[in-house]
């Protein structure tokens, strides 16, 4: 039976890592400079809740 070559197993799963961290770096880069998708969103969920004690409160 043949032997199995640990380290050529171990260069692919660290070339996996590598191309999965560059996807997400190259997708954080892609969201600071487009904010408007995510920052929006974050925008008006913190603009809810802090209008709503106000409504619960009105005195």
């Amino acid at each position: 039976m043949a032997k199995t070559n640990f380290s050529y197993e171990k260069r692919q799963r660290e070339l996996e890592k590598k191309k999965k961290a560059d996807e997400k770096a190259k997708r954080k880069l892609e969201a600071k400079s487009t904010p408007g998708e995510a920052g929006e969103t974050v925008e008006q969920d913190d603009d809810t809740e802090a209008a709503a004690p106000e409504a619960q409160n009105p005195a």
